[in-house]
């Protein structure tokens, strides 16, 4: 059976339709009422819905099928094209540092509100529960619909960002408790974790502060207020970010500082081996030379005296070098 695009619209007349088929499209677009039609570009005659129904440029609806898209904004004549990107751990992999990506197109007019995603979008499935709950809520005007997507979009960052606190917990617990030789690893992962998410929300930053802030017909004044608040969950979520790459930087180079200290450490009691076994070297070579004649040789003590005679010297050396701050 040919699937359907989801389809939201609230009649002039207080009559809600859900999910209709594509053919009543263009009466609900004529008569102006407030509409939402997801699309899932995975399925062709949705997707074919952008050209045919909606009319949209060809290079915007270019964009909707290339998943390497860069989130940004544009302006058509009577309609914005927003690319959002939507972030979550890979549920596919058994990497627990892994994440996967996918990007959401909205074509946003006066009276429509047209989402284009490649499969199930969690953002777009909760916000259209609420809104078949309760259909009146888009009387309040599409941009209203825009606003609630996207500030769910962006607000899945928060779960990683807990889940990264996590991460780094354990992590300096590893590096200054335990000592876990495969942390560094961890640790290179971890960064490599929030460097990505930086680099997926950045964009996300300036489409925030021109839906905020550019005038604009499509946008009232008064919703461009709850577009700040999307605004300012960018702003928290990057200064969180900031935050993790300064404290696993920190974490690494005291993870660096701690391996330089196990090995001054093993270096200075492998030099006191050395030096406590220096006159044992020295003089039993001398006394142990193939000669005729050698001092206490025949002497019944004599090897007592070397024995504590090396030992002493022995000594005297590792002071003469504690001494003089060498160990």
């Amino acid at each position: 059976m040919e699937s359907l695009p989801r389809t939201l619209y609230r009649a002039r007349d207080g009559g809600n339709v859900i999910d209709c088929h594509p053919r009543d499209i263009p009466q609900m677009l004529a008569e102006a009422g407030p509409l939402w039609v997801d699309i899932d570009s995975t399925s062709r005659p949705q997707h074919a819905l952008l050209e045919k129904v909606f009319k949209f440029h060809p290079l915007a609806i270019e964009d909707t099928l290339n998943p390497s898209s860069r989130v940004k904004l544009e302006e058509y004549d009577g309609y914005l094209f927003i690319i959002i990107r939507g972030v979550a751990f890979a549920s596919n992999t058994d990497d627990p540092y892994d994440l996967e990506t996918k990007d959401l197109y909205c074509f946003l007019g006066s009276h429509y509100l047209v989402t284009v995603h490649s499969g199930p979008m969690p953002s777009v499935e909760r916000v259209a529960d609420t809104l078949r709950r309760s259909p009146d809520l888009l009387t309040r005007g599409v941009d209203r619909a825009l606003h609630a997507i996207l500030d769910d979009t962006i607000d899945s960052f928060f779960p990683i960002l807990n889940q990264i606190d996590q991460f780094i917990d354990g992590l300096e617990e590893r590096v200054f408790v335990k000592f876990d030789d495969s942390a560094l690893r961890d640790l290179f992962l971890v960064k490599r974790l929030v460097l990505s998410l930086r680099r997926y929300l950045m964009p996300s930053r300036e489409v925030m502060n021109i839906l905020t802030n550019r005038p604009s017909t499509l946008l009232a004044p008064d919703v461009q207020l709850y577009f700040r608040d999307i605004y300012d969950h960018v702003l928290r979520i990057n200064d969180s970010l900031d935050t993790y790459r300064d404290l696993l930087s920190s974490t690494m180079d005291s993870y660096l500082t701690q391996v330089s200290n196990r090995l001054g450490a093993t270096t200075k009691a492998l030099s006191v081996v050395a030096t406590m076994s220096l006159p044992f070297v020295v003089v039993s070579g001398m006394w142990g030379m193939n000669f005729t004649s050698i001092p206490l040789s025949n002497w019944p003590h004599g090897f007592l005296a070397l024995l504590f005679g090396q030992l002493a010297l022995g000594l005297a050396l590792l002071g003469f070098l504690r001494w003089r701050r060498l160990l």
